[in-house]
């Protein structure tokens, strides 16, 4: 009778790897390197629920900590959940910025639609 662990073995190569859990190599080595800032582009594109909340818990800590975080989304959802504050881009130019207290995704979606 074989058993499967639910963690794949630690010498298991990154590349054959879950999404979610490449991601969480990459931020492991940028921890192990004493990191101070963090940019997540786009961090939870193409991966599960569970490791999405995975995600979000550990850029809390990271803020906790004392970190600073840069997060890029074109998930307003995600944006309104993980961020202090918003800059908000239309045609490759920073066109608002949102508090914390102004920060809804209808706001976001209202500055970025709204033609000069």
């Amino acid at each position: 009778m074989r058993c499967w662990s639910a963690s794949p073995p630690p010498n298991q190569s990154v590349g054959l790897l879950s999404s979610g859990n490449q991601q969480k190599v990459v931020i492991g080595k940028w921890l192990a390197a004493g990191t101070r800032l963090f940019i997540f582009d786009e961090p939870t594109r193409g991966i599960d629920v569970g490791a999405k909340s995975e995600i979000f818990a550990l850029i809390d800590q990271l803020v906790a900590d004392g970190a600073a975080v840069l997060m890029i989304s074109s998930e307003q959802a995600e944006i309104v959940h993980v961020c202090d504050r918003a800059y908000v881009m239309r045609g490759k130019r920073i066109v608002g910025e949102l508090s914390r207290a102004e920060l809804s995704e209808e706001n976001i979606v209202r500055m970025g639609m709204h033609e000069e």
